[in-house]
């Protein structure tokens, strides 16, 4: 089984919203991938926190639901345990790699694994600085930010289940 792990920086916004799109979008009919596993964590956060209300509450809309979701700090161990990894910024990015440098293969911010093929990453040294393949944080903003995150979110996760087909 393949793990793909989304990190953002508190768990409760961003990735566990990409979390959930991603596990419906691999449920759906023309999908249905058994053999990739989707977690999330975040780069600081709290053991156990809540999703945000505003997160819960826009999946919902989508009926999708991660009122269960709790956050997960990340470690090396998840690092080292997932196949794929996919943040949220280049500073997630940049902060795993420096925690675990040798996951240089496998971590890219979600734009850019979308957007490129693999020979062709833009962002394949930490001097790249880019605020274009970052997903805007929607904590402690309007429900509106976190529809358009959200989207923007699940316009990406739609690439990439394209090319995991």
């Amino acid at each position: 089984m393949k793990t793909i792990l989304f990190v953002c920086t508190g768990n409760t916004c961003r990735s566990s919203m990409a979390e959930g799109l991603f596990k419906h979008m691999l449920k759906s009919k023309e999908n249905n991938f058994k053999s990739i596993n989707v977690i999330s964590a975040g780069t600081c956060a709290w053991e156990g926190d809540n999703a945000s209300q505003h997160a819960i509450k826009v999946l919902k809309e989508k009926d999708i639901d991660i009122g269960d979701h709790r956050s997960t700090p990340l470690t090396p161990k998840l690092i080292k345990e997932a196949d794929l990894i996919l943040t949220m910024t280049l500073n997630h990015k940049m902060a795993i790699l420096h925690m675990c440098p040798k996951a240089k293969d496998k971590v890219f911010t979600l734009k850019e694994y979308a957007l490129y093929s693999r020979e062709k990453f833009p962002i394949s040294d930490l001097s790249y600085q880019n605020s274009d393949y970052d997903i805007k944080d929607p904590f402690g903003r309007s429900l509106d930010i976190y529809r358009e995150s959200a989207k923007e979110i699940e316009q990406y996760l739609q690439i990439l289940v394209e090319k995991i087909k």
